[in-house]
């Protein structure tokens, strides 16, 4: 990478701050600590950069990063894994000063249905 984009990132990840404005109350300004910004136009990509070692523990799951989100593909065969990964997840989020938002992850289960078997979704 040329010292000039290296350079322009380090200083792009540095030095954030933050205040919130209603009506005519500002609240104090507080430095941003977390490794995405959300709403900037490098933030996705920060994302799956920051998110590069974020890898399943059970050979055969697979993950699938894309801005702010991640999806976890299970097979059928590793279906007892999903507790094991999802506490990866939380972990892994912890580590990086992330928050994993439960009220938005869902379970989705596909299924052959020439086996009789039927699709569910559950929300977690």
């Amino acid at each position: 990478m040329p010292d000039c984009v290296y350079n322009w990132l380090v200083d792009y990840f540095s030095g954030h701050s933050h205040c919130t404005s209603y009506r005519r109350d500002i609240s104090a300004i507080e430095n941003i600590t977390a490794s995405i910004v959300q709403g900037l136009a490098i933030g996705p990509v920060s994302y799956v950069v920051n998110a590069a070692d974020l890898l399943p523990i059970t050979p055969s799951n697979e993950f699938r990063k894309y801005a702010d989100d991640t999806c976890l593909i299970i097979p059928a065969n590793n279906v007892n894994t999903r507790m094991t990964e999802i506490n990866n997840i939380k972990t892994w989020a912890c580590a990086n000063n992330l928050t994993l938002n439960l009220t938005k992850t869902v379970e989705i289960v596909f299924v052959d249905s020439s086996e009789g078997v039927r699709f569910s979704l559950q929300a977690h």
